[in-house]
């Protein structure tokens, strides 16, 4: 019997933040199951709607109805990127969780690389882009943001802002994420690093956004940015607050497919 279960293959799911991205999260969907049924058995994809204004809800809710390992949750109202990641990771119920945004700039066809890194003794398989698809702008803040905040925050990633990632579940049994805006990635790697998991990087390729907009990229957005990174800044490294014990939490999301009571309530 022991034997047996040493040899069952891990669990995983992957999950979608999606804000108004019902132009690409159909197609995104339909490959992670297509990549996830190929890794394991045991595999589950779900839907995170952060309170879309478009089709996203519908879509998403549909995708649930058409494939029985689809799961579609629902926030009543936009809380902002960081709600919509700790909504997915405390609704995932496998032994890995892989997440990417719903806007399509990265390929979930590409997490059977992340996957085939993930050896007993790493915790986090994280991307790196290998080149940026984004107008000039856009990389020229994004340079200027990365070298910033790992200089600030002496991380040892090579690309703190690549959302695609491999994670063991039990990382957050000790890792508790408190931020409800787009420096949640900045959170998760400093506190990761304080916590000692073992991260390895892979490439992965950024294509193009082909449907949308990017909801960082402005004047307004781009500056209070800069404040919550401060923030954060004096919580994890002045205070040394990156060493926390508990999980993260879901906090009063509406679901269109039931999700097992014990993944809530973590």
């Amino acid at each position: 019997m022991q034997a047996h279960e040493e040899s069952r293959p891990p669990g995983l799911s992957v999950f979608f933040p999606a804000f108004n991205d019902g132009g690409t999260i159909a197609s995104l969907v339909i490959r992670a199951v297509q990549v996830a049924s190929r890794l394991t058995p045991d595999y589950e994809v779900i839907v995170v709607n952060d309170g879309s204004a478009d089709a996203t809800q519908e879509i998403a809710d549909e995708l649930a109805r058409t494939y029985p390992h689809v799961r579609a949750i629902h926030h009543p109202r936009n809380r902002g990127y960081g709600g919509a990641l700790s909504t997915g990771f405390a609704a995932a119920t496998k032994d890995l969780i892989a997440y990417t945004d719903g806007d399509a700039q990265y390929d979930p066809a590409e997490l059977e690389v992340l996957w085939k890194r993930l050896t007993p003794d790493v915790d986090v398989v994280t991307g790196y882009k290998i080149s940026r698809s984004d107008p000039l702008h856009r990389v020229i803040i994004g340079r200027i943001y990365h070298y910033t905040v790992k200089f600030l925050f002496r991380l040892r990633v090579r690309d703190v802002d690549c959302d695609f990632r491999l994670i063991r579940r039990e990382v957050f049994n000790r890792v508790k994420l408190e931020r409800d805006t787009g420096v949640i990635c900045l959170e998760m790697m400093r506190k990761i690093q304080d916590a000692g998991f073992r991260v390895v990087e892979v490439p992965v390729h950024h294509y193009h956004r082909t449907h949308g907009r990017s909801q960082f990229f402005n004047v307004r957005r781009v500056f209070w940015t800069g404040i919550d990174v401060l923030k954060l800044w004096l919580l994890l490294v002045v205070l040394g607050r990156g060493r926390q014990n508990a999980p993260v939490l879901l906090r009063n999301p509406t679901i269109s497919r039931a999700v097992p009571p014990d993944s809530l309530e973590r």
